[in-house]
Parts: structure tokens; sequence; C-alpha cells
């Protein structure tokens, strides 16, 4: 699959998961029978063009409970969708992870590529979904994430904002810091592709974990591979595909199965992995 398919792939999701058009003019958000039904990736609720609810959203939603309630049906669809496809609901089916794509193809002087070496940094994201998204769920504390980080919440508060006059005297403190994280988010963008889902995104770093078992996963062949890392130059996410092809970090873009020399690399749900790891080893 081209790139070019792959972000048509993306356009689509982006556009279905936020099809209530006239949302965006009217500031009103859509309350229909799809409302309580979660889409796989990052989608605020109340963005007026949404008609799906987010999984991290509602996993949150349960904290203003009272007692509060674990949510079961969302764990299950996450869950599910991790096991389905792992780290693929970024690559192809996330609107954040496809605004910042699409902000990174803006022409910049300089573009930073290669950052294999920031790995401690990407840990940072299962900081955040440990200390915003889990911890909160079980000891009944504030929704930290939605409330202070979340980028899609935010840009969903813009277009309310732009749209419905009465929202704009609502928006305090809070916001204008969920501002910032947003404009830095946009510049970061500029210069490094998918910064947020590198560094900070807890539901990346959900999806993640299940890379290894999911049913959608990568896999080398190691009488093919001829060791040139050519898949670990291409790769965009910093992984090294030759030693760890379902490292989780992979979102299964499809970098690296094109910049194979050899077609040793293949991504989908026939594979199954032969090997655990997907690592190639030259006899």
């Amino acid at each position: 699959m081209t790139d070019r398919k792959r972000f048509s792939i993306q356009t689509a999701a982006a556009l279905l998961q936020n099809a209530n058009f006239k949302g965006f003019f009217t500031g009103r958000i859509y309350q229909g029978a799809s409302k309580s039904v979660c889409v796989p990736g990052l989608n605020c609720y109340s963005c007026p063009g949404a008609v799906g609810a987010c999984p991290l959203g509602s996993l949150q939603s349960f904290l203003g409970s009272r007692p509060v309630k674990l949510p079961y049906y969302v764990a299950g669809l996450l869950l599910f969708f991790g096991a389905l496809l792992g780290r693929a609901v970024c690559g192809f089916l996330c609107p954040m992870g496809w605004l910042q794509e699409l902000l990174h193809r803006i022409p910049f002087p300089k573009k930073l590529r290669g950052d294999r070496a920031s790995g401690p940094l990407r840990r940072l994201k299962y900081v955040v979904l440990a200390l915003t998204v889990v911890l909160p769920l079980f000891f009944a504390l504030t929704p930290f994430f939605c409330k202070y980080l979340c980028p899609a919440g935010t840009l969903a508060g813009v277009f309310l904002a732009l749209a419905d006059a009465a929202v704009r005297p609502l928006l305090g403190g809070i916001f204008a810091w969920k501002a910032a994280v947003l404009v830095s988010l946009v510049a970061a963008s500029l210069l490094i592709w998918r910064p947020f889902c590198k560094y900070l995104c807890p539901l990346g770093a959900l999806y993640g974990l299940c890379n290894r078992f999911s049913l959608y996963r990568g896999e080398v062949d190691g009488g093919k591979c001829i060791r040139c890392e050519k898949c670990a130059a291409a790769c965009r996410m910093g992984v090294e595909p030759q030693n760890d092809i379902n490292s989780a970090e992979c979102i299964r873009c499809g970098d690296c199965v094109r910049a194979c020399p050899t077609g040793a690399i293949r991504m989908g749900f026939s594979t199954a992995a032969r090997s655990e790891r997907g690592t190639a080893e030259n006899p």
C-alpha cells in the first residue's frame, strides 16, 4: 500500500467520524444514537462534527458518576480494537494522527527525522496513561487527561466557540492552558512527524501494549532480509523493523515495507507472525 493510499484512508476515517458537518456551523453537538458507540481513535465527543464517542473521554466520563462505576463496555471495546488492530488504529483510523500528518505536510525549512535516540522521551506517553487515565479511573480522581491535556478536546472547544458566541464567556484559565498545549503541538507537528503520538498520547500507549499480540501485525522473513537497515532509516516512528517489527511504537504505516529492497517485510492479518517478535535472523 502506498503512503498516499494510507493517507486517503485516514482522511476518509476522519471525515466519517466527524460526519455531522452542519455542527461546525451551528455549534451544536450531535446527540444521535451513534454517540453511544466509541470510535477507535482520539476524537472528542464534544467536537460539533463528531458522530461517535471518544474511548478515553468515555472512560473518564464515568468519573463524574457517584458512585463511580468501572466502564466495562468501554474497556472491552478498547481491548477489542487493540487485539484486532493494535497501533494500526493510530496509523489508519485516528483523526488526531491524521491532523498531525496534515500539519507535517506544510512546507517548513527543516524537518526532524530519525529520532530513534528519543526512546526515553517516547516512554513519557506511558506515564501520561498511568497518571491521567488509569489512576483517576481507579481512585475516582479528576479526569486529568480530558480536563488538562487532550488536544482533541481543545480543538472541539475552538470549533464550538467560533460557531456559538454563548460559549466564549465560559472559556477560562484551563482552556487557555489547553490552548497553549494545542499551539505547541501544532508547532511541533511542523517539525516532527506525529509528535503527540510519539511522546504523549495515552491511547497510542494503550494500543502499543497490544502490538505484540494483535491480529494485524508485521513479519520479517529472515531468509530474505539482508540487514541493510533501509527499513530503519525509512521509519518515521523510530522503529528498527529488522529487529522488532512488532514494537509498541509501530503504527503499521508501511514505510518499512516500501523501503525494503528484497520484499522481506509484510504486514496484515494473514502474516500471523511466524516469529513472535518478527526478528530477522540470517542463517
